[in-house]
């Protein structure tokens, strides 16, 4: 497993994968995987300035997929534990979500916190394209004023 995940890395190092390895990366960190996609966006736009607006874009498509994802994922959740219960479940402690609504995927651009919030919109069967909506713009607002600050902020940069 660790050489095939090493292979996989190189493979999506390539410089001719560049938009495409945003895009797997940005996925697979918005799903419940710990990983964060900020530095591959960084540095593919630090290598390649004219691909700042695909790159972000790219980002942020991969990134909501991966959050529609969760929500399926949820959804799915939702259905087999009332399915091995017999009965409709309701947490408690999700109560103050379903009280924010598909609004509170605003919010699933934040760490540690932000993929989860899928999962949970999805496990509340929030309405599945608004809480798309919400992710898209959560999620490009972090990529846009992220990447900007990194690039003006480091040392070196370039210029947009």
């Amino acid at each position: 497993m660790e050489i095939w995940m090493h292979q996989l890395l190189q493979w999506l190092a390539l410089p001719q994968f560049g938009l495409s390895t945003v895009f797997v990366v940005s996925f697979v960190s918005a799903t419940l995987l710990p990983l964060g996609s900020e530095p591959a966006v960084f540095g593919l736009i630090k290598l390649n300035p004219e691909l700042f607006w695909p790159a972000i874009l790219v980002a942020t498509v991969g990134n909501t997929l991966g959050g529609a994802t969760s929500w399926w994922m949820g959804l799915g959740a939702h259905k087999a534990v009332d399915k091995a219960r017999g009965s409709t479940t309701e947490l408690r402690a999700l109560r103050w979500l379903q009280r924010l609504g598909p609004k509170a995927c605003l919010l699933s651009w934040l760490p540690g916190v932000g993929d989860p919030l899928c999962a949970m919109a999805g496990w509340l069967r929030m309405p599945f394209w608004l809480c798309v909506f919400y992710m898209a713009v959560g999620k490009l607002a972090r990529y846009v004023t992220m990447t900007t600050a990194l690039l003006y902020l480091m040392p070196g940069a370039v210029s947009l």
